[in-house]
């Protein structure tokens, strides 16, 4: 790994923003008393997702508020690639995973589409919006080669595959992360080979168990029920009804054109946007208009919930709503 240093033209200061620092303090009250410390990776990306890029102020900024020496926070600084020690792309810093199984499977090429593209590594473009670096494992070596951009990584990329990506960024789209081939996830790239028969787990191939004898019982005069039962089985149905109250209104069917490609949205892909269709979701100006309430609904059918939040879904649907108008 190459040598990372500070770069040589430095802001006069840095503050976080008030609603990053709420943030912030937040973050450090999840962590025990005495080991604050322990939270200096988010609130250094924190610091750098306001300013773009990890500056000298913001690291000593960090540190104070962390109460760590400097020189360990700067320690943290240039260790890890996710911190950018200079200026980048304000549209997209592109960091290409150059390490054995990415340069085997064509990030070689990959680099040589950001030369012609973008220009010298660690160089911004003259309109400042693109910038891009060779970096070491980026951990996704199954789905080689691949690239990151900021939270995103874009895998089983190839020459034409990363010309699109950067054409989307210059379009002001959000390309879909992920594999850019038909494969979920790390699953095998020619279809699953393993573990395909459903008995394995649709409950199928076990057995019943034989139905257990009845015993036989002494017939007792009958008691009337209590009308407790009717009381509590009411209760039971009011704790289920309002399960669908903060249901986002769905449609039937996608609208005249059909429906937009969900899978543009950060942290959608082809399983997420058949879930939503099932639910009704087909375009982004109905994710654009989702509320508090109807998050939390929608993320209890999710696998991993606080996707929609963590991922900006709203926000991102809002942008590309206003591109497909």
């Amino acid at each position: 790994m190459s040598v990372r240093r500070l770069d040589k033209v430095q802001p006069d200061s840095f503050k976080l923003s008030r609603e990053n620092l709420k943030w912030a303090k937040a973050k450090i009250k999840e962590y025990p008393k005495g080991k604050q410390a322990s939270a200096v990776i988010p609130v250094l990306w924190k610091a750098q997702e306001q300013e773009g890029w990890t500056s000298e102020p913001a690291i000593r900024y960090v540190a104070d508020m962390l109460d760590m020496s400097f020189i360990r926070v700067l320690e943290v600084a240039t260790f890890y690639t996710m911190f950018h020690l200079s200026p980048v792309g304000k549209v997209a810093h592109i960091q290409v995973c150059g390490t054995t199984p990415c340069m085997l499977r064509g990030s070689e090429e990959i680099i040589k589409v950001c030369k012609k593209r973008i220009g010298q590594a660690h160089k911004v473009t003259a309109d400042g919006n693109f910038s891009w670096e060779e970096v070491e494992c980026l951990g996704a070596c199954t789905n080689a080669p691949m690239v990151q951009v900021e939270k995103d990584v874009y895998e089983d990329l190839t020459p034409d595959s990363i010309n699109k990506i950067i054409d989307d960024f210059e379009a002001g789209r959000t390309p879909r992360p992920g594999p850019q081939i038909e494969r979920q996830f790390s699953a095998p790239s020619g279809g699953y080979t393993s573990l395909t028969d459903p008995a394995l787990y649709d409950g199928s191939a076990i057995k019943k168990k034989p139905a257990a004898k009845k015993k036989v019982v002494a017939k007792k005069t009958p008691v009337k029920k209590a009308p407790v039962k009717k009381a509590s089985a009411k209760k039971a149905a009011a704790k289920v009804a309002p399960a669908d109250q903060h249901k986002p209104q769905g449609l039937k069917a996608a609208r005249a054109g059909g429906p937009d490609d969900l899978k543009l949205i950060s942290g959608v892909g082809p399983k997420i946007e058949g879930i939503l269709h099932s639910l009704g979701f087909f375009h982004f100006d109905q994710i654009a208009g989702w509320k508090k309430k109807e998050r939390e609904w929608v993320d209890g059918y999710l696998r991993f919930k606080g996707r929609i939040d963590r991922d900006e879904w709203v926000k991102q649907a809002k942008s590309l709503a206003k591109g497909v108008k």
